[in-house]
């Protein structure tokens, strides 16, 4: 079995979280998650109500990395040009010149993604699948590493777009923050924590994520493992709770997710429960639930009936 990471690199994991925490406190397990994503080269969407912390969760991820950080308000009226760029004629130059647009940063965050159109929704696809994007016929590439965060309101309709399924399988994962705790709340009214991140040293410069993102793929993972994450998704494709199963990207995504959470829990190796643990927040967004699904309360309760039957290596 290879040797743990070193001491360093999991002190600088924990001085990750803590500084995030600040920001986001009472909620660990949504910032866990949100570096799971990060580290296996993944885009997080989080749908929740306003006002819970999802466009602070993004901010501070940023702020605590030494990438550049983008935000881009989607609203209906924005054009994909308004997202990529454009040429422009440079009359010194005599040639069209590319002016990249906010999708050009480390981090980007896509604010409310579900107002705008379907075009522009679209023009976030090459990006978020291969890190790059065409324009009149050139090939841009984008900085790395590179995460989309797109934030969406799961109650309020009237003027959204809602994301196709094509669309929701770029994202690794699908979070929500839920309300804070009596006393963490209590904490935010008063002032006394939340906010924006005070001015301190980012903990982790884009080059040694760009390693961490590296490290995760050299994680062990047994075969019996990867017998589990098929078991999984197969069982998606046969359940009547779902007219659409899981794809194989999504049992790929779910066997790059419990990689990183390895890596963050300080461990060479992954065991049963990174993959348990992360099957709602990496499959549930990618399943079309059938009417018994729905029945049942959904995709969520319904994969999770699923995953009970199904044994634990």
């Amino acid at each position: 079995m290879a040797a743990s990471p070193p001491s360093s690199l999991q002190e600088n994991l924990t001085r990750l979280r803590a500084h995030i925490e600040r920001v986001l406190v009472g909620k660990p397990e949504q910032v866990r998650l949100a570096l799971i994503a990060l580290f296996a080269r993944g885009h997080l969407l989080i749908e929740d109500v306003p006002g819970v912390g999802k466009t602070t969760l993004a901010q501070g991820l940023a702020r605590s990395l030494g990438c550049t950080f983008q935000r881009i308000q989607f609203t209906s009226d924005l054009l994909p040009s308004d997202i990529i760029g454009v040429n422009v004629w440079s009359p010194q130059a005599g040639i069209f010149e590319f002016r990249p647009g906010p999708l050009f940063a480390h981090i980007v965050l896509a604010d409310e993604i579900n107002r705008t159109s379907p075009k522009t929704q679209s023009c976030l696809l090459e990006a978020m699948n291969e890190a790059q994007v065409s324009l009149d016929h050139q090939t841009y590439l984008l900085p790395q590493p590179f995460m989309v965060i797109a934030t969406q309101n799961p109650l309020e309709y009237h003027g959204t777009h809602p994301l196709p399924e094509s669309q929701l399988d770029r994202f690794l994962m699908r979070i929500h923050i839920g309300y804070p705790a009596p006393e963490a709340e209590r904490r935010i009214v008063m002032g006394e924590v939340g906010g924006v991140l005070p001015d301190l040293p980012p903990i982790l410069e884009a080059s040694e994520v760009c390693r961490l993102q590296e490290a995760v793929e050299r994680v062990q993972v047994d075969p019996a493992l990867v017998e589990y994450v098929m078991s999984i998704a197969a069982a998606t494709r046969s359940s009547d709770a779902f007219a659409l199963g899981a794809s194989p990207r999504a049992a790929r995504a779910l066997f790059r997710a419990a990689q990183a959470a390895a890596l963050l829990a300080g461990r060479s190796y992954c065991v049963p429960d990174d993959m348990k643990a992360l099957a709602i927040p990496v499959l549930a967004h990618r399943l079309l639930p059938s009417a018994r699904g729905e029945a049942a309360g959904g995709a969520e309760p319904a994969l999770t009936a699923v995953l009970e039957g199904i044994p634990v290596p």
